[in-house]
């Protein structure tokens, strides 16, 4: 994020990194493709009916199957998670400030500032990367109406500690739980928290829908709020309530995730092989520091963040530019913070000296290569490099 010499953050890793031989690289993450010939009586059916948008029945299907297989009841598609969180915060009219974290993809922070919202950027826990409810509480004043959490790398925030906070001075939660599709804690689902769970459906998640997100809701009525809202306010044909925007899935989409959903188990199972691989061979290694596993939590494994910290002998960016050397893409996830892009460095919270854990973090963190079809031969060769240069 915020290098010119890569993609952005949530963008698919595409040809144009520099290479002699790009079919080599080795990406931080892939879009899992499920057979074409799968995708393809789906297709057939678009094609038959004609019904490309407009809750049209994959739509239709997809919202059910999701509700199920997540284990919410209300739960409304959309085109992609920035629509869908900027919906959110137009249904519950949230107004003035809203304390949110600056560890996150910059969309998180975007969303208010098309609101029209104040963001004021609380500081993050060292453990689980996500915003610490003691700076919460201390940032609250008269304007504050809402927080907005961030389940950074699908890892839960201290749910229970942030809706205490927000009961006693009477806030709206939202979650942005973009990298937590099916993440659950204690064995149940952890997108009923707050007011709202946003989810981003982008290629670069574990469920994708090209492009997609969703909004998960507490009931059937701001439900339909937002419905209303996400297809430019319409009620009913002649009736226009609100004024909405245009964030509905079209048929393609939502056909795709139907398809997407057969394949989770595999898709889940190939991260967690990954993952527990690079626990076992990074362990102990010197300089290099893998955050704990928060305990009963069901994990999905979006990312594989290690901290690459001082006795490490070429830092962080030096590792990352060792990497890039051999065709490997990590990713510096998240740096630079939120609060030091331009719109936004200016703001008092945005002090460093406000934020000392998130900018600790921030400059130690690096994201390894982590999606279901990376190979044993490419994660070796990401693992020798860290090893070697460790000593």
């Amino acid at each position: 994020m915020g290098n010119p010499e890569s993609p952005p953050a949530d963008a698919p890793m595409l040809p144009g990194a520099p290479s002699a031989n790009p079919g080599a690289a080795i990406y931080v993450t892939q879009p899992y493709m499920p057979p074409l010939e799968e995708f393809l009586p789906y297709l057939r059916e678009i094609w038959g009916s004609k019904w490309l948008t407009n809750n049209g029945q994959f739509h239709q299907q997809l919202e059910a199957a999701l509700a199920e297989y997540l284990g919410v009841k209300y739960i409304s598609l959309f085109s992609n998670g920035t629509l869908a969180l900027i919906t959110a915060l137009q249904a519950l009219r949230i107004s003035g400030e809203v304390i949110t974290t600056p560890f996150s993809f910059v969309a998180t922070t975007h969303a208010l500032h098309w609101n029209g919202i104040h963001p004021v950027f609380a500081d993050i826990e060292a453990d689980s990367f996500n915003l610490d409810p003691r700076r919460i509480a201390e940032a609250i004043t008269q304007k504050t109406s809402a927080i907005l959490p961030v389940h950074v790398y699908g890892r839960p925030c201290n749910i229970e500690a942030i809706q205490e906070i927000a009961d006693t001075h009477g806030l709206k939660v939202i979650y942005d739980a973009a990298h937590a599709f099916g993440v659950r804690q204690n064995g149940r689902t952890i997108l009923d928290a707050g007011d709202f769970s946003i989810l981003s459906f982008h290629a670069t998640k574990v469920f994708n829908t090209f492009e997609g997100g969703a909004v998960v809701s507490p009931n059937a009525k701001t439900r339909a709020r937002i419905n209303d809202l996400k297809n430019f306010g319409f009620a009913d044909e002649v009736t226009v309530v609100a004024p909405g925007i245009n964030a509905k899935m079209n048929e393609v989409q939502a056909a795709f995730g139907l398809l997407q959903l057969t394949h989770m188990e595999k898709i889940l199972a190939g991260r967690k092989r990954v993952a527990e691989r690079y626990m076992a061979a990074l362990t102990g290694v010197r300089g290099i520091r893998l955050p704990a596993l928060p305990a009963d939590v069901e994990l999905n494994h979006s990312y594989f963040p290690i901290l690459v910290e001082p006795g490490f002998p070429v830092g962080r960016d030096g590792l990352y530019e060792k990497l890039r050397e051999r065709n490997i893409y990590a990713r510096r996830y998240f740096y630079p913070l939120i609060s030091s892009f331009s719109m936004y460095r200016n703001l008092v919270s945005s002090d460093s000296r406000n934020l000392p854990v998130a900018t600790a973090i921030s400059e130690q963190v690096l994201c390894l290569p982590i999606f279901p079809d990376l190979g044993p031969a490419a994660q070796e060769a990401v693992i020798s490099l860290i090893r070697e240069i460790a000593g």
